[in-house]
């Protein structure tokens, strides 16, 4: 009797539902908004990759073009933007005969519509990161990268949390944000520059590589504390505490999941004949881990790479890996056009007065996040003669990780339109200053006579890997 009156209820709601959005015009809009984001993603991405930098990038500014600040192609309502701002809706008035009064509901639908594939794209990136992330590499990086890992969490976002608050009057939640940011480091970018000079094998290349690493892990233990904090709206020490032990524990509980779940999912795999017989059970345990971490007031996202932890442990992990690409390329590049997009540039105008603070706040976060990287290298101890300085040069491009960020802040509406494009800013500087500078500090013609001859080069080439894996995703 319970189902009978359940769906007299439903269908009700879902009728009346439909008489005020045009699902057709919906699902159009829809379309149009996927054609606009993968040209831009392409174009920008091929670009990127045409003049030495990550296609991530390229993604990042297609959609800066096509979003907000330049041509209103792709554009969301939160960021206070209404259905008269969006060139698609004005496409689907001229070409398909949308009503104006049927605008507003078709364009928040839309909007609704792709955050929602934008946010299912990061679940995917960070479960592709988790089955990139050995977890034997992760634990035999040593000690010095370790330290220098820590220190290049600790140091930026310490600095860039307190400083806002301090110098600019930023609210915590918001500052605490900002500085989770800088936190991050990208590892396929430095691994890219490390290769081409040569230096992939050398004492400071291990570093690097095994502290960005690390780096994977606190970032993604950083972002699921700080994410749960905005949700909140305030910072309760006992909360924070709740939150980084949740966080951790999850983690570690993953781990020893995956010492008894791996024999089991590969045994199910092999009993399944039809199509999708390893790639879906793998992502309905990505899914149900991403539940997990949220109902527990993590984020999806941690769920999903703790997963791709315990999945990359199988004897199936290589081929899960191909299988998971293609629907990577689909949805990752959704999230970082997005990302893009939502950013509104205009806000650092500094032809505005009131813009200025946003600009100067902008330079404050990238002069932290270049020099709380560059000081890692002083916390390197025990290495005679080792370029201290290019080990922190190498720990400073942001990348797709803190793009992760930065999407994750925009989507909780935590972060204002100057902080936000601040942190966008101070991604793409980083990004595009470090391998510059990397060269720099490596010289090329001095590669050959310094490379180090050590045996333990099982580091490098695990984060070689690691890092070609997150080419990929970026790439994607």
């Amino acid at each position: 009797m319970q189902f009978f009156n359940a769906i007299n209820l439903t269908v009700p709601l879902l009728a009346s539902a439909t008489e005020t959005v045009d699902s057709s015009m919906v699902i159009a809009s829809v379309l149009l908004s996927l054609v606009v984001i993968y040209f831009a993603s392409k174009v920008g991405g091929e670009l990127s990759n045409r003049v030495g930098l990550p296609p991530v990038l390229g993604e990042l500014v297609g959609g800066v073009i096509i979003g907000i600040s330049v041509l209103h192609l792709l554009v969301f309502p939160e960021g206070g933007t209404d259905s008269s701002n969006s060139l698609i809706m004005t496409f689907l008035q001229i070409t398909a005969g949308l009503s104006p009064e049927a605008t507003p509901q078709v364009f928040a639908a839309q909007s609704e519509v792709v955050s929602v594939l934008a946010e299912l794209g990061v679940i995917i990136l960070l479960f592709e990161i988790g089955l990139e992330s050995n977890l034997k590499d992760l634990m035999d990086v040593g000690i010095q990268a370790v330290v220098v890992a820590v220190v290049g969490v600790a140091v930026p976002f310490a600095a860039g949390t307190v400083g806002l608050m301090a110098l600019f009057g930023i609210s915590p939640i918001p500052a605490i944000f900002a500085g989770a940011a800088l936190t991050a480091t990208s590892i396929g970018i430095t691994s890219k520059v490390l290769s081409e000079l040569g230096r992939l094998n050398s004492k400071e290349g291990q570093i690097i590589l095994g502290a960005a690493v690390i780096d994977d892990v606190l970032g993604i233990i950083v972002l699921a504390v700080v994410a749960s904090l905005a949700k909140d709206g305030a910072v309760d020490v006992g909360n924070v505490i709740y939150l980084i032990t949740s966080a951790t524990g999850f983690l570690v509980g993953a781990i020893v999941l995956g010492n008894v779940f791996n024999k089991t999912f590969v045994a199910i795999a092999d009993k399944l004949k039809t199509r999708g017989e390893l790639v879906i059970p793998a992502f309905i345990f990505a899914f149900v881990m991403a539940y997990f971490a949220a109902i527990i007031h993590l984020e999806a996202i941690l769920g999903a790479f703790a997963a791709g932890l315990v999945l990359e442990e199988t004897d199936k992990r290589k081929e899960l890996q191909k299988q998971v690409i293609p629907i990577a390329d689909m949805l990752v590049p959704i999230f970082f056009v997005t990302v893009g997009a939502k950013t509104d540039f205009g806000v650092l105008n500094p032809a505005i007065p009131s813009n200025r603070e946003g600009l100067i706040m902008a330079t404050f976060l990238i002069t932290v996040a270049i020099i709380g990287k560059v000081i890692t290298g002083l916390a390197v101890f025990g290495q005679p003669n080792i370029n201290r300085l290019a080990i922190g040069v190498g720990m400073i491009p942001r990348g797709e990780v803190g793009l992760v960020f930065a999407g994750v802040g925009a989507a909780s509406g935590v972060l204002s339109k100057p902080l936000g494009a601040a942190i966008i800013m101070m991604v793409i500087l980083t990004t595009f200053l470090a391998p510059p500078l990397l060269r720099f500090v490596f010289p090329e013609s001095t590669t050959a006579a310094t490379l180090d001859g050590s045996d333990d080069t099982s580091l490098a080439v695990a984060a070689a890997t690691h890092a070609g894996a997150l080419e990929d995703s970026s790439d994607s």
